[in-house]
Formats: structure tokens, sequence, C-alpha cells
């Protein structure tokens, strides 16, 4: 005997203005009575403070109630029978109703401590003598099309320049003296649903040139009383070059390089300024030279320059679009 959820679209993707349809499916061996099947929608942002961030009193950590944003009901079919073997019963909520008076609807994202989700829950009230029927699925939640960005994104991007002088951080004696120039430019804004663009060029290096990577950062904001308390993590890291499919095992010179990086999907949303929390990105641009030393700390922390590294990081405003 088992009951599942499914819905009408396969990439489970509805906006607000939409109604949320699918099928219930149950399946058993012989025919069951019920007191009701309901159809619960339950949205929240759900944020969390973990244990060593700055400036937090430990009394602070864990859990911070949740943000609700929906919270509905409906009843799918009164009390009656299911039949045996697999019976399909279909059903449809509308996510946003006008009266509704909580907060607006935030794109789903699954963050370090900020998650914004979205489930609907299936319950089939079999009465004391029965263990209930149920079952929880996540589904997606965009914004409408109404509220997408109507003019298109600015066709300019950044220029960047990365040498031994823009670096904040002490770097290995052979590169500091022997110097390297990167330029490049790189698109500062995009669409949830293109790419990352730009190039970059090596024009001089003393040292040769490992890897240069593209990685992407969340920077997760939780307001805690009068203070804000910041996160920053890495979602993705995009190779851009690698010595082993680059002839003389070091990246040519003067040669344009394509970024082209394509976005995670639930591990991305809207650049997002609200009142009690914010989701920001930014991307980093960052040239591993050649170094023993490097070899030893293989799974060093992205946040953390290192002798052996140089990098650029800039602000990415991400936005969904028509």
């Amino acid at each position: 005997m088992s009951v599942e959820l499914k819905f009408s679209r396969s990439n489970r993707i509805y906006r607000p203005s939409e109604a949320l349809e699918g099928k219930i499916v149950v399946k058993t061996h012989s025919s069951i009575s019920h007191y009701g099947i309901r159809l619960t929608v339950k949205g929240s942002v759900n944020l969390q403070v973990r244990g060593g961030s700055a400036g937090v009193v430990e009394s602070f950590y864990g859990a911070i109630k949740p943000i609700p944003i929906v919270n509905r009901t409906i009843e799918v079919k009164p009390s009656g029978k299911i039949g045996s073997g697999t019976s399909e019963i279909p059903f449809s909520l509308n996510l946003r109703q006008r009266d509704e008076n909580l907060e607006r609807f935030y794109e789903t994202f699954h963050g370090t401590d900020i998650s914004i989700q979205y489930l609907a829950t299936v319950d089939i009230s079999r009465g004391y003598l029965h263990k209930s029927l149920s079952a929880t699925t996540e589904f997606i939640v965009e914004s409408d099309k109404a509220d997408l960005l109507q003019r298109p994104l600015s066709p300019e991007m950044v220029i960047f320049y990365i040498t031994q002088d823009t670096q904040r951080h002490p770097l290995l004696p052979e590169i500091k003296s022997g110097g390297f120039r990167v330029t490049g430019k790189i698109s500062t804004q995009c669409s949830l649903s293109g790419p990352i663009n730009g190039e970059l060029t090596v024009e001089a290096s003393a040292v040769p040139i490992q890897t240069i990577d593209l990685q992407l950062f969340r920077v997760e904001s939780i307001l805690l009383g009068d203070k804000i308390v910041t996160e920053t993590s890495l979602v993705q890291t995009t190779q851009a070059s690698d010595a082993g499919f680059i002839a003389d095992g070091d990246v040519c010179r003067n040669l344009t390089l394509p970024i082209y990086v394509i976005l995670p999907r639930l591990l991305t949303c809207p650049t997002t300024l609200a009142g009690p929390f914010s989701i920001e990105f930014k991307v980093a641009i960052v040239i591993s030279f050649q170094s023993e030393l490097s070899k030893l700390h293989k799974k060093s922390d992205p946040k953390t320059p290192r002798l052996w590294l140089a990098m650029e990081t800039l602000p990415l405003e991400l936005v969904r679009t028509k």
C-alpha cells in the first residue's frame, strides 16, 4: 500500500499565479476506507545561524523562526473508499489567493544558512485503527512572468586585470618578483537561464600557470537582532584552463580564453534583498601557479588566499528574465 504525488509538470516548476496541479496515485492490494484525502501546500524561508559566524553570541546559534510564504489545505476527496489496484485522484490548488497577506513568493533556493522551500503533502486519513497514508514532494517556484525584468540585460562587461600588485595577500617570492598580468572582461549581471560570459588573456607570467578557475560564491546574510550575520560559501568551480590539456604544461600567452559558465538550478536564485535576509552572489577568477607547495594543500579552503594563488572577485547580480 503506497501513495505518491505526481505533478502535471515533469520539471515541477510553477509560478505563484498558477495552480498547482497533478494526481495522487494510490496503490493498494485491496479496497480501503478513508475519512478524507487532503492536500497541504507549505512554503517558507528557513533561516539558520551556524556556530563560528563572526560576532554571534553562542545563545543565538541554531534555527530562527521561519518566514511563512504560503500555508493552505484543501480537501481533494471526502470520506469514502479507494478500490484495489492503482487509483489516480486529480488535484488542483491555487498557490496565490487575492486575500493573501503573508510574505511575497520568493524563488526556490537551497543555500547554507538560507533555504526557500515549497512542499506539497497529501494525507489520507484512515481513523484511529489504521495508520494514515501520506507523501510529501517538493515543487519549485519561479517568479511570475509579470514580475520579470522587462528591459534586456546590459551587454556591457566589467574589465578586470590581475597582477602581483592587485593582490592583498602575500605571494610566493618567485611569483611576486617575476610578475604576471592577466586581463579580461566578464558580465556581472546575468540571467538565471543564461551563462556567465566573458573572456580572459594571460599576457605575461614568469612562473608557469597550473589552472585558471572561475568560482561562484553565494553570500547569505541574516538580520539577527541589531546585527547582520553573513556567510559566504562556494557554489561551484569551473575550470577555464588546465595544464593537462595545454601544450608545454602552461597556459599560452596572449591567447584569449572564453568564459562560459552555466548556473546551477537550485543553488542559485535572483539576487534577493529582503528585510530579514538577503541572498547575493559573486564570482572570482582564481589563478593557480605551479608550485611544490600547492601540491601539499590540494584541499584548501577556496575562500582563503594562498601563496600560490592570485584572484579577482567581482559582485554578480542574478536576475530572472522572460
